[in-house]
Order: structure tokens, then sequence, then C-alpha cells
């Protein structure tokens, strides 16, 4: 018996499946009612009719989920087999987990899944393993096959930074006479997770910590630059797929589930590649959710079953048909099908799977104040990039504002910053 077949053993072995056998399985993620359906009817009864063993599907809200969590904890015995959530629902709660160390090496040995490694160590908080990657969200860029003609000389496409951005910009706009970059900011657009969640940290290394130093002031004279070839109808947009399909933009920026549908509906025409780099790193921001067994729960080896069931290749390409959140394997995309949304997961995959990757994560902790993190973010760009506000003016001004709201609320600073 071979080493993948003697792992196979032990993770199926681990429980004595029978048809009465049942956990729970809660999770912070799939709760609107169509997905926690989805997941009821088409999902878990593949893994029940595999193991025989049934699982109870409860979404909940953060509150009653950490809640659930720290009450279990405390009694030494619990309910939940199995959480999901999200990297920001783990942090506060990581006394309440087991440490899945082993069972992640468990997983590696099997040889039919490769983890994003950055993902695999943003699970590692205190010092264990807290949990194990699941499903991924993010920002990414669409281009229209037409730009690539305008691509400069020698740039890879899948390792762009923001100069080669601005130089492609500049070359269709100087063969065109058009301006096709498109980045949206429109008064319900994302344009705010842009800034702090991709600028920031490619030109500075952080979010927050150096808001107002001289890399920043760098990095804005960089943007007012880049805006000279951003369509001028970008502040009316709030969402790129619109554009992309119309063809006043064949560059876009945007979360995936805006950009969506452009490749939905034209899926040979457009292709996902990773956002640009700077000169820190390729600074994204990941909807990072993974699975966790508590303390206190009741049938950790039946857990441990769902979390191996779950995290397959196979599996991770259902999840992405069924609901449209992108897997964390990478031996995930070489079994989706070709269409529309193995486009965007080839992008979304590259993008993750980047050697010079800074994870930025939308800040926790801040409560019924959470807006006003955005709104400095969007009044700074506004203040500088449209009204054309002194540089340094603007970033002293809005920069007292950041650290008073970390200071009143108390929340930490969100990674990259907590981590450096």
């Amino acid at each position: 018996m071979n080493g993948q077949k003697v792992v196979i053993a032990l993770l199926v072995c681990t429980v004595v499946a029978s048809g009465s056998e049942k956990i729970t399985f809660m999770s912070t993620q799939l709760v609107p009612i169509a997905e926690a359906e989805w997941v009821r009817s088409e999902l878990l009864p593949r893994f029940t009719k595999e193991t025989g063993i049934d699982v109870v599907f409860v979404g909940a809200g953060y509150g009653e989920f950490a809640d659930r969590l720290v009450a279990e904890y405390k009694a030494g015995k619990g309910t939940i087999a199995l959480a999901g959530g999200l990297h920001g629902d783990y942090t506060p709660l990581v006394r309440t987990l087991t440490d899945l160390s082993k069972e992640f090496a468990d997983l590696q040995a099997l040889g039919d899944r490769t983890f994003i490694p950055a993902f695999v160590e943003l699970g590692r908080l205190n010092k264990i393993q807290a949990y194990i990657p699941w499903t991924q969200g993010t920002y990414l860029m669409v281009v229209n096959k037409m730009a690539l003609d305008y691509l400069p000389e020698g740039v890879d496409i899948r390792a762009l930074t923001y100069d080669d951005l601005l130089a492609w910009a500049k070359n269709i706009y100087e063969a065109t006479g058009d301006k096709k970059l498109g980045i949206p900011a429109g008064p319900r657009s994302l344009l705010h997770r842009f800034v702090h969640g991709y600028l920031y940290p490619s030109f500075t290394g952080y979010q927050v910590i150096k808001f107002d130093s001289p890399e920043a002031i760098k990095m804005w004279r960089f943007v007012k630059e880049l805006w000279q070839y951003v369509n001028p109808a970008v502040a009316t947009w709030d969402a790129m797929d619109t554009p992309l399909l119309s063809g006043e933009v064949w560059i876009a920026w945007d979360h995936g589930a805006r950009l969506k549908q452009a490749i939905i509906e034209r899926p040979d025409d457009f292709i996902a590649i990773p956002a640009p780099a700077g000169p820190r790193g390729r600074g994204i921001i990941t909807v990072l959710a993974g699975l966790a067994i508590p303390k206190a729960s009741p049938n950790p080896e039946a857990a441990t079953r769902l979390i191996e069931f779950l995290t397959r290749p196979q599996t991770q390409v259902i999840i992405l048909k069924g609901v449209g959140f992108f897997p964390v394997v990478k031996e995930a995309i070489g079994t989706a099908p070709e269409g529309p949304l193995k486009v965007l997961a080839d992008g979304v995959m590259a993008q993750a799977s980047s050697k010079d990757l800074i994870t930025a994560f939308i800040p926790s902790g801040l409560g019924t104040r959470s807006g006003e993190f955005s709104k400095i973010y969007r009044d700074t760009f506004v203040e500088i990039v449209v009204k054309r506000r002194p540089i340094r003016e603007v970033l002293s001004r809005q920069g007292r504002l950041l650290k008073r709201l970390f200071q009143e609320t108390g929340a930490p600073y969100p990674p990259p910053d907590e981590s450096r």
C-alpha cells in the first residue's frame, strides 16, 4: 500500500460511519437562503452518500457564531462539530479552536491538492493552524483581448506592475485616442477597496501604518498620472461589467462578482489577470473563508472527514459552479470545465499564487464605524485626484482621522499591518 492510500485509509477509518451518525456544521458563509438551500440539497448530500454521515448545516451571523463557540468552549462540551468562517471571524476565537496542524499535514500527504501557501500561513493564528483554507473571494482585473495588441513589449501580463499598467493605458490612448482603463469611482463603487487594499499595500506595504508616509506621497503622485488614462465616465460607474461589454473600457479592475457578467456573456473576448504589483509587492484584498474544528467538537473525526471532502479539487469546483466561491487549491482549476467561470477562476488563482503577494483584509472590530474607514480612503482619493488638492495637506488631515478611528474603537490594524 503506497503512502497516499495509507493516508486515505487513515482518514476514512477515523470514523465508523453509520446511517444514524449526524454532525452539525455551523458557518457564517453561505447563509443567504438560496446558498444555504444549495448546500443542504446539493453539496452535503454527496458527503452523506459517501460516508453515511448526515450533516446539519446551520448558517449564522457572526454574533451567534462567536457566542456559540465561546459558550461551548467554556462548557467543555458542545454540539458544533465543524465551523466555517472568515479569517476575521476566527482571530478573536483562537482559544476555542483545535490546532489542525496534523490534519493539514494529512491532507497534504494525500498528494491531490496544493493549498495556496499564503492562505495556509494566514490560517496560522497564535502559533497553531487555527483553520484550513476553504474558499476565497477577491478583486482582480479583466481585460478585453483587443487591449493585448497594445501591451508594452516584454511585459508578462500575469506579473503586471503598476508602471506596466500606466504604460499600457498610455499606449492605448496614444494609438486610439480613447481612455480605455476603468477603475469604478461611482457613488456605490468599491473605489475605496482599490485604494486601501490594493494601492496602499503595493506602494507602502501597509493599509494604515504608512497612510501619510513619503511612500504614500509618491503613490498618490503616480495615481494622478495614471488617472489621465482612465475613462472619465468612471465617476458614474459603480461596476465594470457593463462598460467592459460596451467596449468603453478594455482594462478594468473590480470585485469578481462585478466583473463576472461580462465574462458570462462573452467568455471568448476577455481574460482575467492578477492586479498589478507596486514597489512593495502585489497588494490584494482576499475574503478568505476557512474550516475549523472547535475544541468542544463532539465528533472531530467526522469533522476532519468533512474538511477533506470540502477541500477536494472536485468539490471546490462544485462550490465554484454552485455559488461562485473561488477555490483555494491549485488543482481545482485543472478540473474546472471550460467556460466563463474557468476564465475568472484562472485569474483569481494566478493572483493568489503570485510570489510577491501582500494579502490585505477588510478591517474588523470597527463595528458601526466601519463606514468611516471606507470614507477616509474615498475622500482622500477625491481630494487629491479629482479636486487636485495638495497631497501632503490631504494626507495629514485624513491621517489624523484614520488614527483617531482606530484609537477610539480599539480595533486592531488589519493585515498586512498586524503582522509587521
